[in-house]
This record gives C-alpha cells, structure tokens and sequence, in this order.
C-alpha cells in the first residue's frame, strides 16, 4: 500500500500562493526600487542634505535622510522608550508654547523597530528599513486583495502598482510608520469585507497603536458591523466583539499618555502646542488652495515645491472620491476613506506632509485600478515604470529635502 504524501497539500499550496502572490510582489518591488534608486540618485547629485543638520533631512550619506525628521523620534523611542511630558517653552508666545517629544509618536512602529533588532542585531536605521519594507509588501498585497474583489486580478495588480507610486510613497521605504499602518489597514477592510470579524477587529486594534488617524478605520469597522447586525448575517457575537476590541489600542494608548502627563488630554495638546498641529475644520487647506493657485505662499508653513505637488492631490483625491462612490463599494471602504480625508483635510499641519498622509486613502485607487486594467500587461507596466522614475521627485525628494515630511 502506498503511503499517503503528507507533504503535497501544503507544497501545492504553497505553489497557489506564489502564482498569485508572486507577481503582485514583484511589480511593487521592481516599481519601488525604481523609485527609490531615482531618489537616492538625486539626493547624491544635488549633496543639499550635507549641509542640513543629521535630525532635519541631513547625514553623512544619502541613504541617512530616510531616517531624519519623524525616523529620528522613533529611533529615540526604539533605543530609549517614552517619556510623556508638557513642558512648556520659557517665553513662547507664538503657535509653538510646548516642547516636543516621544509621545506625539504611536508606540506599534518603533516596538517591532526594538524587537527587529534584538532578533536580528540591527541598529535602529536598519530595523525601522526592515520593518517599513516588510510592511510595504504587506500592504501591496492588501491594496491587491481589496481590488482584486472589484476588476479582477489585473485591477489588483495595478493598484498595487499604484501604491508604489503614489505621491508620498518616498516614505514607504523610510524610517516611517507609514507603511505599516496602511498594511494593518488594508488587511483589515479586506477582513471586513470577507466577514472575519475577529481578525477585523485585532487588525484595526493594532493599527490603533500605530497612528491617530485609525480613528476613520474604528468608525468604518463599527460601521460595516452595525450594517451586518441590522441584517442579521454573521450573528451578533463576532462583529460586537469586533466593535469592542477595534478601538482599544487608540484609545488606551491615548489614555496611557494622558495619564502620565497629568491631563486627559495631553497628547491633543503636545500636537497643537509642540507640532502646531490641530483640528480647524479645514481653514488651513482651504488657504493653501485659494493661495497656491495664484502664486502666494504667504500662509502657515509654506514649503512652496512640495505645496504645489500637494494641493494637485488634494484636487485628485477630491475628483477621485466620486468615482469611487459610482463603483458603490462597500460602506467600510467609503466611511474609511471620507472620513480619512475629513480628518487630513480638516486639520491645521505641514500641508507639504498631505501627499503622505493621504497614502491610507488606498480605495482611491480603486477607480484608476478599474480603467487601469483595460491596457495590456506591457503597456500597464510601462506607464507605472515611467511614474516609479518620476517618484523619485515627487514622492521622495520633494518631501524629505524641499518639504517636511
């Protein structure tokens, strides 16, 4: 009697993986590296970044700029941990009355920075790369599984081709917990939308750990669960346990800091008062927009290059969001990206940072991704090549050397 191979199920799925995951991976990373070797090549070629202090966009060596501005507060908080104060400034009584520090930053990113590098041995450059990397492929194949649900293998293929070249994606491969929070993201609409509610939520919980802004994701998942319960599809259980644990890493993280500054509070004040950094229903960006256009750029934290190639996003987010409605997508993905760009849009910030801070806004692809797939896989190929090379300026050099990422 012939024994049973044991091991072929798992070979042969195996095999399923890498014919459907393979090519989605090497698109993004082929488009990646090209963008990211045009962004070191012309951070090598201008030598601007030897004369910029090693915190603001400076370093040694080209390759040192990806760890600058937020990279090295993480770097701080991976090698020394927290220490959340509001300590205010002697004198100040302009828009900054506060002294920065760590806690402004969401603990989820630089933790696996310190586990990386005790498991590896990497320094806290090398461990943020990896981690921001890593999760860069995570998070094209989650923009891929999202679109493949709506055109088809080649839709996905293309908007995660897309992510590779989106404004802001120069920090994508950087010291920057950007990557890993559009990865958690991703994954978690997709959760929702196949109805794994646990995942959903301990996804959600994660990216909570991660960023402010996982505050639209909380709401989209309570709002999917809401939908689910009022037709009675997957029980009640699951998508309540779902709504209960999603928004426990906001806000525990938000209450642990409050509570060590001795104010509930306190982190929405270390952003205003240290980072200037505040929610005015949109005043700002509206500035931006009447001004830019007319060549004025006598408002707060002008950065005139990088304000321009923001204000073309913010147009082509807003154009986008429409065509996205007309594909009726599922209420998780519209609730996510509204209130995403409500909370981007609406809020007082380094408008040159706005072409990164909308990469969580993925199901904007998803219009582009349907046309997309249309032209053959040569020419789909071609064109994402074209604006990898381009990325290079303005995803990355635009932001980390003419602006504030």
């Amino acid at each position: 009697m012939r024994t049973p191979d044991t091991g072929a199920v798992p070979d042969s799925r195996a095999r399923a993986a890498v014919r459907r995951h393979g090519p989605v991976l090497a698109l993004f990373g082929t488009l990646k590296l090209t963008g990211f070797c045009s962004f070191m090549y012309l951070l090598s070629s201008t030598g601007d970044y030897r004369g910029k202090h090693p915190r603001f966009g400076g370093g040694a060596h080209a390759w040192d700029v990806l760890a600058t501005w937020d990279g090295w507060w993480y770097q701080q908080i991976a090698l020394h941990g927290y220490d959340p104060k509001l300590v205010p400034v002697p004198g100040a009584t302009g828009l900054i009355t506060l002294e920065g520090n760590s806690a402004a930053f969401f603990p989820l990113y630089p933790a696996l920075m310190r586990l990386t590098s005790a498991v590896t041995g990497l320094g806290p450059y090398g461990a943020g790369m990896l981690v921001s990397v890593v999760a860069s492929f995570a998070a094209a194949l989650g923009i891929y599984a999202v679109a493949e649900r709506f055109g088809g293998r080649r839709a996905g293929l293309a908007a995660a081709g897309l992510w590779a070249v989106w404004p802001g994606s120069g920090v994508e491969w950087a010291v920057y917990s950007d990557s890993l929070y559009v990865a958690l993201a991703a994954w978690a609409c997709h959760a929702v939308l196949t109805r794994r509610w646990l995942t959903a939520g301990v996804l959600t919980f994660a990216a909570g750990l991660n960023r402010p802004t996982a505050g639209a994701l909380i709401a989209a998942l309570a709002a999917a669960a809401l939908l689910n319960l009022r037709r009675a599809e997957d029980g009640v259980l699951r998508p309540m346990l779902a709504m209960v644990l999603a928004p426990l890493g906001l806000f525990g993280y938000l209450l642990w800091v409050g509570n060590r500054m001795g104010d509930l509070g306190g982190y929405f004040k270390l952003q205003s008062g240290a980072w200037a950094h505040s929610f005015d229903y949109g005043k700002q960006t509206l500035d931006v927009l009447t001004s830019v256009p007319v060549g004025k750029f006598d408002y707060l934290f002008a950065y005139p290059f990088a304000d321009v190639i923001s204000v073309g996003v913010i147009l082509l987010a807003c154009a986008l969001l429409p065509l996205l409605l007309r594909l009726r997508p599922p209420a998780v993905l519209v609730v996510y990206t509204v209130l995403t760009l409500a909370l981007v849009l609406g809020s007082q910030q380094i408008v040159a940072n706005i072409s990164r801070y909308l990469l969580p806004c993925f199901p904007l692809f998803l219009p582009l991704a349907v046309a997309l797939r249309r032209l053959s896989l040569p020419v789909l190929c071609a064109l994402l090549g074209i604006a990898a090379l381009a990325s290079g300026s303005y995803a990355g050099y635009a932001l980390f050397e003419l602006g504030v990422p």
